[in-house]
């Protein structure tokens, strides 16, 4: 880690790359709200800027610094310490997901018409100031533990090898269908999949939004429940979000200060960990004949923070009849909450313009992402399905030839 502003070398190269910067003349750009910024900060927290709050800590410009300076990590933390120290209702909601989820999932046949009801978007605009133009993400009746739990948790001992998954809030109450696919495809290639007793949400959106405090604790929460259910690190933890895995492994360390060292480099994406498989000779992965597919993947601003977005695109390229296109890097715009609030809505939708023109173009069959939200921007924003490479695999592989092909049937 490295937030060692004085290594600046003002060269202006994240401000180039900040997606935010063109379209909000507001913000003052990633060297000024973060090296530059902190001077001042550090002598006196009257010297805190509020438009920190436009950044969208997508880490784009870390990605460019070439000093390797933590610059979104910078602004996160200015905003936990000298921000508003009152959450407003709107981030609160959109920032509990586990709360607002349980409750949403009970009530999912009324909560998502509800919810898309004009209406309720007008009131919410107007009262909460949550953008009427955007579209909320479907709930799911059943969330994905209880599903796990009463047809798969009892099976998975019968796997030679074992895998602990972190399923995140998108596919616990919004979209379990991807955990299911995770776990056909890990058991075709020999893995037991176990839950974390106790997992909360990742944070991220809470640290997004400021909340440094309960953060904090649910981040403590999860690193903890996570060494218990990887027997302190000695077993794979693996993730089907881009985001989750990121901020486990980084942000908890980098911006809440939570040590994570007995696990960080045992949690990981799905994908990186079946590329691993599959490239070290570990496992074999039997194809479906005649499976046909043009896709477009877009690699999530998190996912290139991490340097993995290349696993994705190589697992991918591996499956027959697959008609990939890797699109141009750019930030889709909606950056979790950040899209969701009016005073953002017309700049997140700029933001993601050039991505959305090149989806376009491309005309694929679906869009291939490892995030959920950048996956709501882009279903929302273009005409096209977006589905996670590890939904994409469990379509195209021949489940049953798998599992024999690797002993485990």
């Amino acid at each position: 880690m490295n937030e060692n502003f004085e290594q600046c070398l003002k060269c202006t190269v994240c401000t180039v790359y900040c997606p935010v910067v063109p379209v909000n003349t507001d913000f003052p750009g990633p060297k000024q709200a973060g090296p530059d910024g902190e001077r001042y900060r550090l002598k006196a927290g009257l010297f805190y800027d509020d438009t920190l709050k436009y950044c969208l800590n997508c880490k784009r410009c870390e990605v460019a610094c070439p000093s390797g300076i933590l610059i979104g990590d910078i602004i996160q933390k200015a905003k936990m310490k000298y921000g508003p120290q009152k959450t407003k209702l709107r981030d609160a909601m959109l920032a509990e997901t586990d709360f607002m989820g349980s409750v949403a999932t009970v009530f999912a046949p009324i909560a998502n018409p509800v919810l898309a009801a004009r209406p309720v978007k007008a009131v919410m605009d107007s009262v909460l100031k949550i953008d009427h133009r955007r579209t909320f993400p479907k709930y799911s009746g059943q969330k994905f533990v209880t599903w796990f739990r009463k047809n798969m948790a009892a099976g998975q001992e019968k796997y030679p090898k074992k895998a602990v998954y972190f399923h995140g809030c998108y596919v616990n109450y919004n979209y379990p269908a991807l955990g299911k696919d995770l776990v056909a495809v890990m058991n075709a290639l020999g893995y037991g999949i176990s839950l974390i007793d106790g997992e909360k949400c990742c944070g991220t959106a809470l640290i997004a939004n400021a909340m440094g405090k309960r953060a904090l604790r649910q981040a403590r929460h999860n690193v903890k429940a996570i060494e218990s259910a990887s027997d302190a690190g000695r077993l794979p933890v693996i993730s089907t979000s881009s985001t989750c895995s990121f901020t486990i492994r980084d942000e908890y360390p980098h911006v809440l200060g939570v040590d994570n060292g007995k696990i960080r480099e045992n949690v990981s994406l799905a994908v990186k960990f079946i590329y691993s498989l599959v490239e070290n000779g570990e496992v074999k992965l039997v194809f479906k004949p005649g499976y046909r597919s043009k896709v477009a993947y877009h690699a999530p601003c998190h996912m290139e923070k991490l340097g993995w977005n290349i696993f994705s695109e190589e697992l991918l390229k591996m499956i027959p009849g697959l008609d990939l296109t890797v699109l141009d890097s750019n930030c889709c715009g909606i950056a979790g909450t950040y899209g969701f609030k009016k005073e953002n809505y017309e700049k997140s939708q700029a933001i993601g313009k050039p991505l959305f023109d090149q989806i376009g173009k491309v005309a694929p069959d679906f869009i291939a992402c490892d995030c959920e939200t950048c996956k709501w921007q882009l279903e929302m924003s273009t005409p096209y399905k977006v589905k996670n490479p590890v939904t994409i695999l469990a379509e195209a592989l021949d489940l049953d030839a798998t599992a024999k092909a690797n002993n485990h049937q």
